[in-house]
């Protein structure tokens, strides 16, 4: 079985530079009989999880259908490769020809009406430039499209959520159905505050972010954040002026530093703790 150290196909917020911190952290949880992932993201977390603790049950809510888009590599691997035909006389790098674009768009159209499916996420990493990205057919026609098409295939990962419980449903939903099981661990990795998330299929708010601190109350959890959300600083004050429960209370903190591009960047925060 391949060992993943990052998702298999691109995806907004993936926790590959928590591997290691987050590996360790387990090792605390190792007599966990089960690890819910509320927000399943690309099933990296999921993965790492199974890995380590193969007698688990693991449970991803993959609410954003990224097992389609594994289940679909094949045919991604085609309609790419017919970029790269179409684009084998243009420059690396630079917007495409008018010509281009629209046998690109003729391709992908022709695809979709066969198989009913397009990874457009994965896609865009080879039209789109600088971590752009389009999710349906008409606003990757309105895109300006680059020669950054992809120069290998992608790797089948039919192995990679072997063994995990795939679902889809609402967190909370998923949270009331788990959380009496006795030492369950949330893995709770909500779309970031204050952060790009085009390209997640539901629309977050700041008041949907706070919900979320509802499932930290009292249970086993690994939680992600960003120093854009300052909701550390939130919770710390809450606590401090108006005498409210800080769920990050006795919580372990790890830091790494992700990079946008050479002028900016942000601070990746993971939280985790065990109940009492």
């Amino acid at each position: 079985m391949k060992n993943y150290t990052q998702s298999p196909l691109p995806f907004q917020g993936q926790k590959r530079r928590f591997m290691a911190d987050f590996k360790t952290a387990l090792k605390e949880f190792k007599t966990a009989p089960l690890f819910v992932g509320l927000f399943g993201g690309s099933g990296l977390l999921s993965y790492w999880v199974k890995q380590q603790f193969p007698d688990a049950q693991i449970i991803y809510n993959d609410f954003d259908d990224y097992h389609l888009r594994i289940a679909n590599i094949e045919s991604t691997n085609a309609l790419i490769a017919e970029f790269r035909d179409i684009l084998s006389g243009e420059p690396a790098d630079k917007i495409i020809s008018k010509e281009c674009k629209e046998k690109i768009l003729k391709a992908i159209k022709l695809q979709e009406n066969i198989n009913g499916y397009i990874d457009y996420i994965t896609i865009s990493s080879s039209l789109l430039f600088s971590m752009n990205y389009s999710t349906n057919y008409d606003d990757m026609a309105k895109q300006t499209m680059y020669n950054v098409v992809r120069k290998n295939d992608y790797d089948p990962a039919d192995d990679y959520l072997q063994g995990v419980d795939v679902v889809k449903m609402d967190y909370r939903e998923l949270f009331e159905r788990w959380k009496h099981v006795s030492g369950v661990v949330f893995l709770v990795d909500p779309p970031y505050l204050s952060t790009d998330c085009s390209t997640y299929s539901n629309y977050w708010r700041l008041a949907n972010y706070l919900d979320v601190l509802n499932v930290l109350k009292d249970t086993s959890y690994f939680y992600f954040t960003s120093n854009k959300s300052n909701i550390i600083e939130l919770t710390d004050w809450i606590e401090k002026n108006l005498g409210g429960e800080n769920p990050f209370s006795g919580a372990t903190k790890k830091e790494v530093f992700a990079r946008m591009n050479h002028n900016a960047g942000y601070t990746d925060i993971m939280l985790y703790k065990k109940a009492n």
